[in-house]
């Protein structure tokens, strides 16, 4: 299975995160979230692999800022898809496993 990463270059986490997946000798698929982001779809496979709701990956300032913050459930979801910023970064997704990557060493137990 290829790992993806969801990454923003300019996050010293995300950084962080990628540079621990190439040290273990991995080349992940690096999606730039930002300009890509995922659709619906896909953000609820990966919040079910997390095992969390979209609030839990929801970037608090973020989503004030893009009038977001007090959706809840699949209106959340869409929101996060349209407001990419708004999601808590990096996400990493192995298989049919997935870790947000805050510590960045919290990706080492899916890999």
């Amino acid at each position: 299975m290829m790992v993806r990463i969801y990454h923003n270059p300019r996050c010293s986490k995300s950084r962080q995160t990628l540079a621990l997946i190439e040290e273990q000798g991995i080349t992940p698929d690096v999606i730039q979230y930002l300009d890509t982001p995922p659709t619906p779809q896909e953000l609820k496979e990966i919040l079910g692999m997390l095992g969390m709701a979209p609030e839990d990956i929801l970037r608090k300032k973020e989503a004030k800022e893009e009038g977001i913050a007090d959706l809840r459930g699949d209106a959340l979801i869409e929101a996060l898809c349209a407001h990419p910023r708004a999601i808590e970064r990096p996400i990493v997704v192995n298989g049919h496993k997935a870790a947000l990557g805050r510590p960045p060493e919290s990706v080492l137990e899916i890999l």
